[in-house]
């Protein structure tokens, strides 16, 4: 049985270079939970992201047994907003929304997303785990580039995002800020942490 990784057969997606570009972003399919406030002290974004993780994983073991295809649970994603988008900038955390979701193979139906829920009921049964659905979402034109740092290092790098680059180039913002974490915060020094940083464009 093959494992499929997404972050090897999407590279273009989810290995951009350190520099502002360009990609034309395929609809995916995603598991998904919203929620509001701080990701570091709002306990809602703890259970979401808990209850995400444990019906991934369900899934995988699911598609694995039932359809025999095998593939690596891709990394945690972020969409974000704001009322006040320069909450963004000074980094005034409690006033963030937020889509939290994990992108899921194209063959995982819905009977497999009920059955993983089910099983997860049993199992753990997660606060967030009413939260979660699945979802197809499109972003198509985006600028994107790679982050290597803190997250609270993010800011200069949006702010030339959305004030240098995209207007420099006849484009405008078109949808929700994304953020893909490719490393894990309990694993790795903030300075070398690795984020996506995404916007729809037009």
């Amino acid at each position: 049985m093959t494992k499929v990784d997404f972050k090897k057969t999407l590279n273009y997606l989810y290995n951009p270079p350190q520099e502002f570009g360009t990609v034309d972003v395929p609809e995916m399919q995603f598991i998904m939970v919203d929620g509001h406030g701080d990701p570091n002290t709002a306990p809602e974004y703890k259970d979401a992201v808990e209850a995400l993780f444990a019906v991934a994983y369900k899934m995988k073991f699911v598609s694995k047994e039932t359809l025999e295809k095998d593939y690596t649970v891709p990394p945690l994603e972020g969409l974000w907003w704001a009322e006040d988008m320069e909450t963004f900038l000074t980094r005034e955390k409690s006033a963030w929304d937020w889509t939290m979701m994990i992108m899921t193979p194209d063959w995982i139906t819905t009977k497999i997303f009920d059955d993983a829920v089910a099983q997860v009921r049993k199992a753990k049964n997660p606060a967030a785990l009413d939260k979660v659905r699945l979802e197809r979402y499109a972003e198509g034109l985006s600028v994107q580039i790679m982050h290597v740092g803190s997250y609270d290092d993010e800011g200069p790098v949006l702010a030339k995002m959305h004030d240098e680059f995209i207007p420099e180039f006849g484009f405008e913002e078109n949808g929700k800020h994304h953020e893909i974490y490719l490393s894990d915060p309990r694993r790795v020094a903030p300075e070398k942490l690795k984020t996506v940083l995404r916007q729809p464009i037009k």
